[in-house]
């Protein structure tokens, strides 16, 4: 199977793992979840982040194909558009973003203008689809529960899950944002447990259980056999009442009112205002819990 060169980027500020994949034989790549500056206290927005990940294509002389995103985050702002602008590359996110959309649509309270159609995005992946990274093969599996429109790639030898599996010794992302469903979940797991157990796994958070240094690669066996929440042949009705327990005592991410707002518009802020600038809602009393864990696992 081939064997595309990953490259990860760690954001400190929202513990999330970006990718430049690459096919060596053509020096094409794609872009997987890069991160958007963003300071809640400020509103200010920042493109470090996303600036390492464009000098990285540009100094390995490669030709961007794909932006991807796994889901519409809810915890970081989409650097998406950023990517396109200075690299090129069409962004693409799976089907589900319109039940996304329309949900959250509701909730923000969006312009009329807004439609839940996913045409913010340029491609919209289906379950199943293939495409290209280079003569790389890859194929979109929906692996929904985390969110209803969460996808994983896999490209050649590599799968990459977005918030579907976290590190072994950290388990799996939460079930309880809208759409969220911990049984789903579990048979999304299966889907990729059903890959090759030599897969490359490759995550888009780490939280550092124990204080530990940051990780973002493991294998499909080795998820089999070791991850805390669905190793070893744990039964979904035990992963089920586990993951609605601990969803039940955690907060909100810290970014999510930002983020979803931005995310479902595939990186784009809402447009400026009559004086020029751009604003972004707060619901009162609408999502999730008072109080809570600020952990998002």
């Amino acid at each position: 199977m081939a064997k595309p060169e990953v490259k990860a980027f760690f954001h400190a500020d929202t513990s999330t793992w970006s990718y430049v994949v690459s096919d060596p034989a053509t020096a094409r790549a794609a872009v997987i979840d890069a991160v958007l500056d963003f300071d809640y206290k400020s509103g200010r927005t920042g493109t470090g982040s996303v600036q390492a990940i464009i000098d990285y294509v540009r100094d390995h002389d490669l030709q961007v194909e794909w932006v991807l995103e796994t889901h519409a985050h809810a915890d970081h702002l989409a650097a998406a558009p950023k990517v396109r602008e200075a690299v090129g590359g069409t962004i693409a996110i799976g089907e589900g973003i319109r039940e996304v959309q329309e949900r959250f649509r509701k909730i923000f309270n969006f312009e009329k203008a807004f439609l839940p159609d996913g045409a913010q995005f340029d491609h919209l992946f289906r379950d199943g689809d293939s495409f290209t990274v280079g003569e790389i093969e890859g194929r979109v599996i929906h692996t929904p529960g985390h969110t209803s429109d969460s996808i994983s790639y896999v490209i050649g030898d590599a799968v990459f899950v977005g918030d579907t599996l976290f590190m072994p010794d950290a388990g799996t992302a939460r079930c309880d944002f809208p759409g969220g469903d911990a049984g789903v979940m579990y048979r999304s797991i299966q889907k990729l447990f059903a890959l090759p157990d030599e897969t490359r796994m490759f995550m888009c958070h780490d939280y550092q259980p124990g204080g530990r240094e940051p990780l973002f690669q493991t294998t499909v066996g080795e998820q089999k056999r070791d991850n805390i929440h669905v190793g070893t042949g744990k039964s979904e009705a035990a992963f089920v009442h586990m993951r609605n327990e601990r969803d039940a005592g955690l907060a909100m991410p810290r970014l999510i009112v930002p983020s979803i707002q931005v995310n479902i518009r595939a990186g784009e802020f809402p447009a400026p205002e009559d004086n020029g600038t751009v604003y972004l809602k707060v619901p009162v009393d609408t999502l999730g819990k008072p109080t809570g864990k600020p952990e998002t696992g």
